[in-house]
């Protein structure tokens, strides 16, 4: 018996359940019949520059103390939007399908572009150390039953309190909350965790060239549908200035979550992205444009199979 607290609301009900698609299908299907219209990426592009930014842009890095206690010390927004690969024509109108091929179907148009938006700031610093609170929304978008269809929607809130071991490391106690939910879709099932853990921060500055070391492990204490224990994360970020305005970097962060035995035959899951890109400074903000690949566990909150895609695209910073 797991002594995890549950987030859990009510039952799924398993008539309103979508169809699950069967592993290795889905994006099959989708690189057989990819074909992508310029114009409308183009136009895709327009409309997510309005409302995007990527989970690494919300990385925490070591902060410089003040000479003295200081309340809202750093504010820092994030907006990315970035093209996850081919993706198959939409057909107008869908005849009758059975069960079996409209979960193949909208399988395939679930995974188009993925944006996030949201900030992190630090809320109070105390020379020794800081709390900090990241606020981040996920938007998956696919063309299951329009050219823009947002399909998922993921919320992480977080709060710190880290201790300064020097002027360029930190440690770190973290709690989290992540809440994944459907949109424009019918879904009355919690999926959700809570999670407590701590966070060390590492940064290697040469002349040149500057690595940052996020390594994180966090317990999960609370829980909805997923089947998570703990959770550990290793970002790495490498950024390599070509002049005052110009740079090169490269990110990327591997995860790993243990699971608590309660699905069969499933044992601990592993994901990552990894994207290069150049780095333009101008006299208001950054703009990063990059190119990578991710393996998403989980990828359909519905669904416990991973996604794997490469993606393109740019991020907003404030810094």
């Amino acid at each position: 018996m797991s002594d995890t607290g549950s987030l859990e609301t009510e039952p799924l009900a398993q008539a309103g359940r979508p169809a699950r698609s069967h592993p290795g299908t889905a994006r099959g299907p989708r690189r057989a019949a990819a074909s992508l219209k310029p114009a409308a990426t183009f136009m895709i592009v327009c409309l997510l520059l309005t409302r995007a930014a990527v989970a690494a842009a919300q990385q925490p890095l070591v902060a410089p103390a003040p000479p003295v206690p200081e309340f809202f010390t750093r504010f820092d927004f994030h907006l990315t939007a970035a093209w996850l690969g081919d993706s198959p024509p939409t057909v107008p109108t869908i005849p009758p399908l059975s069960p079996d091929a409209a979960a193949l179907y909208a399988a395939a148009h679930r995974y188009s572009f993925d944006t996030h938006w949201g900030g992190s700031l630090d809320f109070v610093d105390y020379v020794y150390g800081r709390t900090a609170l990241i606020i981040d929304y996920e938007a998956l978008i696919g063309d299951e039953f329009r050219l823009f269809d947002p399909n998922q929607a993921i919320y992480t809130l977080e709060v710190s309190s880290s201790v300064r071991l020097s002027n360029d490391a930190e440690i770190a106690g973290i709690f989290h909350h992540v809440s994944r939910h459907l949109s424009d879709r019918a879904n009355r099932q919690a999926v959700a965790w809570n999670a407590a853990g701590v966070r060390v921060l590492k940064q290697y500055a040469r002349p040149t060239t500057t690595l940052d070391v996020d390594a994180e492990l966090t317990r999960v204490v609370a829980r909805a549908f997923v089947d998570y224990n703990w959770i550990g994360e290793l970002g790495l970020s490498l950024r390599h200035p070509l002049n005052g305005r110009v740079a090169v970097f490269a990110q990327g962060a591997a995860r790993m979550f243990t699971v608590d035995g309660s699905v069969p035959n499933r044992g601990t899951q592993t994901g990552g992205v990894a994207e290069a890109g150049i780095r333009l400074r101008g006299t208001g903000g950054v703009l990063e444009l990059f190119a990578g690949v991710e393996k998403r566990v989980d990828a359909y909150e519905l669904e416990r199979e991973p996604e794997r895609w490469v993606l393109a695209g740019f991020r907003l910073l404030s810094r």
